[in-house]
């Protein structure tokens, strides 16, 4: 997939050559927002060249979806629409059948359940398309709805954020019991300094959202565009659980092990699967400071399991001491 713009326009069909009109037609298309037909296009070429055909848009379109630009979609209007998908996540859409509108959203969860049903029917799947058809808010109701058009990258953003500022809080919270709950010395320090890195990685979060909200101040009251099942609660939420049960030193370290594990494998697995994106951007910053943690608390299991053991030893061998006096 092509990384920048020139990238884009560089292009040419297999078989085929550069075309300054195709370059031109691209810039246009790419420079809109939303679901345009074919129609709009050549609206918004013609405004630019009278001399672009209505044929060479339409073999242009063609060309920018298979090429992974753009993304055909059916509405249901008789007419299909174009998207482009440059630096945009995969998403997948609510459809009025009222007004026709289209409402963006994204789920990890309906992706796994269609890589599931591919893979168990060993089927190579290209390409997703979930649509869900009904009625919006606004034609329910009468009430005025916050429209996402042209918003895409700023929600997608927005809720990566949330999940990363949800995930700190739930880390905070399990790092800051463990260190209550831990006797080893040396384990305290460790969830202690986890903790405090936490909570001052989550203010830094918190300042990040706040600018984003700035570029936007209506932002917070568009609908949730990222869905992931669990992630709302943040992910060290159920290790925490665990915690309360009652645990040693080294099933803290286990759990928080699990837990970061998880979370790493969690904002990795997505935010590679993501188009180029300022909310991918987030995961992957995220997914790679999940992996230091872990790496750390692998390491204090180890030291753990060693100490431990070499307090073991001189123990054994006073008691074999013992024995034998008797």
């Amino acid at each position: 997939m092509p990384t920048t713009l020139a990238d884009l326009t560089r292009l040419k069909p297999s078989g085929g050559k550069r075309s300054s009109k195709r370059e031109q037609i691209v810039n246009v298309f790419l420079g809109q927002e939303g679901h345009l037909s074919a129609d709009d296009l050549v609206d918004l070429i013609r405004r630019e060249d009278q001399r672009i055909s209505r044929a060479t848009v339409y073999r242009t379109l063609q060309w920018m979806v298979d090429a992974g630009i753009a993304r055909k979609v059916d509405f249901g209007e008789g007419r299909f629409r174009f998207e482009h998908s440059y630096r945009q996540p995969r998403h997948f859409h609510l459809i009025c059948k009222t007004c026709h509108r289209s409402f963006e959203f994204l789920s990890s969860d309906i992706e796994a359940l269609v890589e599931e049903v591919a893979t168990a029917r060993s089927f190579a799947a290209s390409q997703s398309v979930v649509q869900i058809y009904g009625t919006c808010e606004e034609c329910r109701t009468g009430r005025d709805s916050s429209s996402e058009a042209g918003q895409t990258d700023l929600l997608f953003a927005r809720d990566a954020l949330r999940i990363a500022i949800a995930t700190e809080r739930s880390g905070f919270e399990f790092y800051s019991r463990a260190a209550r709950l831990t006797k080893d010395a040396r384990g305290r320090k460790v969830f202690e300094d986890l903790a405090l890195e936490e909570q001052e990685h989550m203010g830094k979060l918190e300042a990040r959202y706040g600018e984003l909200l700035e570029r936007d101040p209506k932002l917070e009251s568009h609908p949730t565009f990222l869905f992931f099942k669990g992630a709302a609660n943040g992910l060290f939420a159920e290790g925490t659980e665990r915690l309360l049960q009652g645990v040693n030193d080294q099933q803290a370290l286990m759990i928080g092990i699990r837990c970061e594990r998880g979370s790493h494998r969690f904002f990795k697995k997505y935010g590679e699967r993501f188009e180029d994106s300022e909310g991918k951007q987030i995961f992957l910053e995220f997914a790679d400071e999940e992996r230091e943690h872990l790496d750390l608390l692998v390491r204090e299991y180890r030291a753990l399991v060693r100490r431990q053991g070499r307090a073991r030893r001189p123990a054994r061998r006073k008691a074999r001491t013992t024995r034998s006096a008797r």
